[in-house]
């Protein structure tokens, strides 16, 4: 009776050209997305299986890359869907969705306030509260930050709770 071992590092090129190409067949069965976005998921899922190497036995590997790819899929499926390009936001309403109305008195004030709040953080959460109002993706603020992915996600986090709470003791 042969033991299941976890994937070591030594067998990750072995099982990358036994698995990639049924990964990629799975995936794209499962969710129904553009080329790039399953080999990014995909991908995506290589690279965590690297980082679980430990914990992921051989036998399993398929199903657990599999698991790992479609919800990084979806993710990037919802992602797409929510960060529409302000280009295409221009192109769908016309010059009058960005502008317009003009800003009165009250929403001039509110946004000073906003601002001023925002003054108020830390400059690493400001920089990234800032790049991601901008419509940088986390991957695009973390490069540029030089930060990882999880980084952004904490810095947002807590830039968002501070501006909630900051907000809230204001009123």
């Amino acid at each position: 009776m042969a033991l299941d071992l976890p994937v070591g590092s030594g067998d990750m090129g072995e099982l990358y050209v036994e698995l990639a190409r049924r990964l990629e067949q799975i995936v794209q069965r499962e969710v129904r997305a553009p080329a790039p976005l399953i080999e990014d998921a995909c991908q995506f899922a290589w690279w965590r299986l690297v980082v679980h190497a430990h914990r992921v036995q051989r036998k399993a590997a398929l199903s657990w890359l599999a698991k790992t790819a479609v919800h990084e899929a979806l993710k990037l499926i919802r992602r797409e869907e929510r960060d529409l390009s302000l280009d295409a936001r221009r192109e769908g309403s016309g010059d009058a969705g960005l502008l317009g109305r003009s800003a009165g008195p009250d929403d001039v004030a509110e946004q000073r306030g906003q601002l001023e709040l925002l003054c108020l953080l830390p400059a690493r959460q400001r920089m990234v509260l800032v790049l991601q109002a901008a419509g940088f993706s986390y991957e695009e603020t973390a490069e540029s930050l030089g930060m990882s992915r999880r980084t952004v996600e904490r810095q947002i986090m807590r830039g968002r709770q501070e501006l909630r709470a900051a907000s809230h003791a204001e009123r």
